[in-house]
């Protein structure tokens, strides 16, 4: 498992990979050209993945993000350190926090 701040990326087997992600839509790249995982409301800094590879959202309110690296890659972001991420599937999972009445995914 790695994580980022409030992003947690944990490692799929090829066979954990559901069989709609494979033909789902991929998540666009930003104007920079990354994957971004997660971005900061406040700041407007990102944890993103720099290189080849795809992001698809799965359904739901905190559908969480399925990440292919056909080659490895790295995370980024402005105020952490860069984390290497072997090649494979990943479930990028946003932090989330209770509030009375609610859930809700961490805002930084």
């Amino acid at each position: 498992m790695y994580r980022q701040g409030d992003v947690l990326i944990v490692p799929l087997a090829e066979g954990a990979v559901p069989a709609h992600v494979r033909d789902a839509q991929d998540e666009p790249r930003d104007a920079r050209g990354r994957l971004v995982l997660a971005l900061g409301e406040v700041t407007g800094h990102a944890h993103a993945v720099v290189g080849p590879g795809r992001l698809v959202r799965e359904p739901g309110p905190f559908g969480p993000l399925l990440l292919q690296l056909p080659d490895g890659g790295r995370v980024v972001h402005e105020e952490h350190a860069a984390i290497p991420l072997p090649k494979g599937w990943f479930r990028v999972i946003r932090q989330r926090e209770y509030v009375p009445g609610s859930v809700r995914i961490v805002a930084d």
